[in-house]
């Protein structure tokens, strides 16, 4: 159903039926031949002025000043914003000055989209603009876009700020508020500095299913959907662990993925339904190995995306520079809550939380129980990035028993400002255990734990084919996202963020 016109909204379409009249379409052919950008155009124009002698533009009109037969605006291109100089009797140089006083003082609006061709040159008080012989309209808008002002104090008004507004409409978003279009710039920047750290190592990227028959790979609530031709029951991937270390049991040593995963869960200022995490899983080598890469890759992209290694987050500041601190599971429980764990069973464990005031249930085991002291009564000390290691078997049924301490499991998280940013094995190659780890999780399953894990039955076929000794990680990106352009919230470097449907 169409919305309740505005005012300026019915005067916009009255000028769009304007214009068809003059014979101007409003939505001409897309080939335009945009040869400079505003940005460009600024850095370098007083270096090397005769480059700019023909230039082309196109970008949305951001500004008007008419001032009778000339008029200054500004242009919004994908690189940023630049002044425009427009005189009548140039752009019209006959009889006919319809084009300027008819559509560029009347029908043209700020957020049309239009394409200039001149010459760049410096005003009197010395600001670059572009001096424009030739403008068309290449797409005219139906809608006004916010007018965001700042007064010479720096005064904001009229801001558009509102959560809600700002991740339903990204699209203005983006358009209005120029310091979210660099966050995800940022984003992308760090993504790339990460597949060169692999790839400069000989990492495959790989595309694993998103719909799995078995949910497996991590402990989660899927999403359900149904294959209409197959006739039987799907899940968004939870994970794409056990995928790619199908694929290294196929012969490749080194395999990752940027995974685009789903989990049925809660939504808050750190977790989104659906997310990104990069996976990689490592042919020969172990958690210690891991730790060390994942120190240097961190440190890499801290530095491609800021330039320095210690950026600040919130109030803090956080340094990436290697190594980071190591602590055992049990010691950051014992150093931040004074009870030793270690060698309690599930009645004890259930007492300290009691204790420490965390809500329990019956479907909860040892290893949930554990993690649930560590998320409410640890997590939140650890700021500096810092690796969580030796977890208690019952947590981790994916991961190889430690080599030397008995009841644990070579697997580390990496903490950064109070939240996970990363977690890693040492990665259990041994299928019978396997097996007997998954039977316990379908024993929890039972119990009522709807996020414990299915057995994959076809995950423990390619184990028994031979898969070699091997480490993995899954890095959360959102979350590292977040931290490299210092922002509190996951919806804030996501481009479109689940939310409720819009009333």
């Amino acid at each position: 159903m169409m919305h309740e016109l505005s005012e300026q909204e019915i005067i916009r379409r009255q000028s769009l039926d304007e214009l068809r009249k003059l014979g101007i379409d409003p939505y001409p052919a897309p080939l335009y031949p945009v040869n400079a950008y505003a940005a460009d155009i600024k850095a370098n124009f007083e270096k090397h002025p005769e480059n700019y002698t023909e230039v082309c533009l196109a970008g949305r009109l951001m500004s008007r000043r008419i001032m009778g037969k000339a008029s200054f605006a500004e242009l919004k291109d994908s690189s940023g914003r630049i002044q425009i100089y427009l005189n009548r009797d140039e752009i019209c140089p006959g009889e006919d000055k319809e084009l300027y006083n008819t559509v560029f003082k009347r029908l043209l609006d700020l957020g049309d989209f239009i394409g200039v061709k001149g010459y760049v040159f410096k005003t009197q008080v010395g600001e670059i603009s572009v001096h424009v012989k030739e403008l068309v309209l290449l797409s005219k808008s139906l809608r006004p876009l916010p007018v965001v002002k700042t007064d010479s104090e720096g005064n904001v008004y009229d801001a558009f700020s509102d959560p809600e507004l700002r991740y339903r409409m990204r699209y203005v978003d983006l358009v209005v508020n120029e310091h979210v279009k660099e966050t995800f710039l940022k984003r992308t920047r760090m993504i790339n500095s990460i597949r060169e750290f692999l790839n400069a190592q000989g990492a495959l990227e790989v595309d694993t299913p998103v719909l799995q028959s078995i949910p497996g790979g991590a402990a989660a609530r899927p999403f359900i959907t149904h294959h209409n031709a197959l006739d039987i029951p799907l899940y968004l991937r939870i994970a794409n662990e056990l995928y790619l270390k199908r694929l290294v049991v196929g012969g490749f040593d080194w395999v990752y993925e940027f995974s685009r995963n789903f989990r049925n869960e809660g939504m808050d200022r750190t977790h989104n339904p659906e997310f990104t995490i990069l996976e990689f899983y490592v042919a020969y080598k172990d958690y210690f190995w891991m730790m060390e890469q994942t120190e240097r890759l961190l440190e890499k992209v801290c530095l491609d995306v800021n330039g320095t290694t210690e950026i600040p987050v919130g109030d803090k500041i956080i340094s990436f520079k290697a190594p980071f601190r190591r602590v055992t599971l049990y010691d950051a429980i014992l150093e931040h809550t004074g009870i030793d764990i270690s060698n309690m069973g599930e009645a004890d464990l259930r007492e300290v939380c009691k204790k420490l005031h965390i809500e329990t249930d019956a479907s909860m085991g040892r290893g949930k129980l554990i993690d649930e002291i560590f998320s409410e009564a640890c997590e939140k000390h650890f700021i500096q990035p810092t690796f969580i290691i030796d977890y208690p078997i019952e947590m981790s049924p994916l991961t190889k028993k430690h080599r030397s301490k008995e009841g644990l499991v070579e697997r580390f998280e990496l903490m950064v400002n109070g939240k996970e940013i990363a977690n890693a094995y040492s990665e259990l190659n041994d299928p019978i255990d396997q097996y007997e780890r998954f039977l316990e999780q379908v024993k929890l399953m039972e119990r009522g734990d709807d996020e414990a894990m299915f057995i994959d039955h076809d995950f423990i076929r390619a184990m028994e084919f031979g898969m070699p000794p091997m480490s993995g990680i899954g890095i959360g990106i959102d979350r590292l996202a977040m931290l490299m352009t210092n922002q509190s919230t996951i919806q804030e470097v996501l481009f479109f963020p689940q939310m409720r449907p819009e009333k």
